[in-house]
Order: C-alpha cells, then structure tokens, then sequence
C-alpha cells in the first residue's frame, strides 16, 4: 500500500486531487460539464505520485501542470494559465499533511 494508506484512502485522496484539478485548475473550462469530470485523471495521478511519493514542491507540481496545459493539452502560455497551475499546486501542497493522516 503506498504511503502506508489502504486502497479506499487511496482512492478517497485521488479523488480529492482530481476535484481540485477540476476546480481549480481546469485549463480546457469542463467544469460545468458532468460527462467530463474523468478529463484530467491521468494528470491528477500522475500529481498525486507527486505529491506523496516524490514530496515535489509546490513549484515542481505547477511547473507540471502549466507544461501539461501548454505541451500536451496545445493551450498557449498564458499568465491566467501559469497563475491557476500556481494556486492549485499551493492547494494541493496543503492537502499533504491531511493524505498523510490517513
């Protein structure tokens, strides 16, 4: 079990990185499409083992995510961009201690 969490926290914990992708980040703007709330699992795993398991800084998780925005998503760089990737590796930073408990 990584991080010590049993496969439900697990789970529980993806779920929460994938929310507040979704919410906070959401370079495309799906938000308000229910259909489109898996959009970004691949990225919310990837971020997760970020997070957990390689303890990346808030700075390396935006860098991920503007690079995920601009490289593999085609969006142009922007400060909007580079702003939400900073806020949502700042949010996620601090969900830490919390995964961490379970």
């Amino acid at each position: 079990m990584a991080n010590g969490h049993n496969k439900y926290q697990l789970r529980a914990n993806r779920a929460r990185v994938r929310d507040v992708l979704m919410r906070e980040w959401d370079p495309i703007g799906v938000s308000d499409d229910p259909e489109a709330w898996d959009e970004y699992d691949a990225y919310a795993g990837r971020v997760y083992v970020m997070l957990m398991d390689e303890r990346a800084s808030a700075e390396a998780i935006a860098a991920y995510l503007d690079a995920a925005a601009t490289g593999h998503m085609g969006l142009s760089p922007s400060h909007l961009l580079t702003e939400a990737s900073r806020t949502t590796a700042d949010t996620l930073v601090a969900l830490r201690p919390e995964f961490e408990l379970h």
